[in-house]
């Protein structure tokens, strides 16, 4: 698979454009667990994964952890080149959740070209403009759903990502990814749990009850 095959806009940009974004972008391959960008002062550059799978999260004050999206394959991440955004600074975390293969663009080399391209501006905006949806409905979820609705919906959006009802998650990583204690996961599964939604064991949460799960979730 190829750059120019992944990058959605590549046919509108001139030779030239094309050209300076070959020579200067970088294949990396990343493990998991790596953390690829960390605050706004890191201006990584561009990220489009060829493969794999990373977690764009927050941190709060006192070191909790709360994911704001998943990028998956062919997925562009704009938050690692925010440095290029002379308006615009976001304290986020980029990590690799599974081995991950991504080219990098230079922010630099990529601010370029979106002053020189109408359709890399664009896409640009429709980017920040998707991204920013995702932050908005984050903050929802967090001022308005109780926390019962919130580990439903995790784990509904757990089950799609891997494609199976048997998910291999502790309650901690549960917890890191909505921002609260492991405490409360735990509560929370335990009540699922009697429910007859989920059934626990040992670092494995399995979905019993889906559209159980999905009725908690909308209600």
């Amino acid at each position: 698979m190829e750059f120019q095959s992944c990058f959605p806009i590549w046919d509108k940009l001139s030779e030239a454009q094309q050209s300076s974004i070959l020579h200067s972008l970088t294949l990396r391959q990343i493990k998991k667990g790596t953390v690829i960008h960390s605050g706004s002062m890191d201006c990584t550059g561009l990220l489009l994964i060829k493969s794999g799978q990373l977690r764009a999260y927050i941190l709060s004050d006192e070191g909790r952890e709360v994911t704001i999206y998943r990028l998956f394959d062919r997925d562009i991440c704009l938050f690692s080149a925010s440095c290029m955004l002379r308006s615009a600074q976001f304290d986020i975390t980029i990590e690799a959740e599974r081995d991950t293969d991504l080219w990098v663009i230079p922010a630099e080399a990529y601010r370029k070209i979106m002053e020189e391209s109408a359709p890399a501006a664009n896409y640009t905006n429709e980017i920040m403009a998707a991204r920013f949806s995702e932050v908005m409905w984050l903050v929802e979820q967090v001022m308005w759903k109780s926390m019962d609705k919130r580990v439903a919906a995790f784990l509904l959006e757990e089950s799609a990502i891997e494609g199976g009802n048997r998910l291999t998650l502790t309650h901690e990583t549960i917890a890191r990814h909505l921002g609260t204690h492991r405490e409360v996961v735990t509560r929370m599964l335990r009540y699922l749990q009697g429910e007859g939604m989920v059934k626990l064991s040992r670092g494995v949460v399995e979905l019993l009850d889906e559209q159980g799960l999905v009725t908690l979730r909308d209600t």
